[in-house]
């Protein structure tokens, strides 16, 4: 969840996608447990939806000032897998409806050395669009995934809100060695990362054991790291059917100061606000990026020092 929980609203926040909101929630789909990532933007073309599955592939760029964060084309390849095996995108742009599956477990079963990632795309109608490998691939989809039937996946264009837009479902979601999720699902407003779960690649826990007795919120909760993700938010985020109140921290701050950074390597300066946050347990850098937070209370200085 650390790694990944930027990098759906990323791709709705992009200006190609534009989506107003993005629904965030934990379903259960034909008896499993899924996360689901559901936005009302732009869609995508059968094309542009492989591109999105090919890693490495990039044709992102700015419009209107509004530039997106992405850049190198893995960010949901990654993230995707990172939260479960198996990950199925719906999209639909007002012309077609395209489905795409990236999954371990499909590649498991096949034996493949390579990776394959059945795409399929229907009319408005429907009707399946032909092409070479169209029947295979829905095949395969209807065989290897939760979805038996074209009837089952037409079903999810339905939870798309409005003629445009993206869903995306994640399942076969990442275990512990004991079995757990390595989410809580407790809180039925939120998704949380338990205190003792070990980030195995890293060898410690996901939650920081940098500060004494405290860990900021938005470490091991998506409600709280959403409320901050942005630094001025265009997108409505609802996290398990309650909106995210979001919180601009820059205007939250006291006594203010503002200064510019300009190291002789960067065409622009970088604008730097100061201030004391109103609660005393958060306090370090926060480090955003194309509007979007990079990282959170990063300790610097005399803030390092115990004591």
């Amino acid at each position: 969840l650390t790694v990944s929980r930027p990098l759906f609203s990323d791709n709705a926040y992009d200006p190609d996608v534009a989506a107003r909101q993005l629904f965030i929630d934990m379903e259960d789909v034909n008896g499993t447990q899924c996360l689901t990532f559901t936005d009302n933007g732009a869609g995508m073309t059968p094309e542009k939806l492989h591109k999105m599955l090919s890693f490495g592939f990039c044709e992102k760029v700015e419009i209107n000032g509004h530039k997106p964060v992405g850049h190198y084309g893995n960010g949901f390849k990654s993230g995707s897998m990172r939260l479960g095996k198996d990950a199925i995108v719906f999209t639909k742009n007002g012309k077609f409806m395209s489905i795409g599956f990236l999954s371990q477990t499909y590649l498991a079963s096949l034996g493949a050395e390579t990776v394959i990632t059945p795409i399929v795309a229907f009319d408005t109608a429907e009707i399946l669009v032909h092409t070479e490998d169209g029947k295979p691939s829905l095949q395969h989809i209807t065989k290897y995934s939760i979805f038996k039937s074209k009837q089952e996946l037409m079903e999810q264009f339905g939870k798309v809100p409005g003629r445009k837009g993206t869903r995306i479902v994640i399942y076969n979601i990442r275990r512990t060695k004991d079995g757990r999720p390595e989410f809580d699902f407790i809180d039925e407003t939120d998704f949380k990362i338990p205190d003792d779960i070990i980030d195995e690649q890293a060898g410690k826990k996901f939650r920081r054991q940098d500060r004494q007795d405290y860990s900021p919120e938005c470490d091991y909760s998506l409600r709280a790291y959403c409320s901050i993700l942005y630094l001025n938010p265009k997108m409505q985020i609802i996290l398990r059917g309650k909106k995210v109140k979001t919180q601009k921290i820059a205007k939250s701050l006291n006594n203010t100061e503002r200064d510019v950074y300009k190291p002789q390597w960067l065409p622009r300066g970088v604008k730097i606000t100061f201030g004391f946050s109103p609660q005393k347990n958060h306090y370090g850098i926060m480090m955003y990026h194309r509007n979007r937070l990079i990282n959170a209370y990063e300790m610097g200085g005399p803030q390092l020092k115990p004591g």
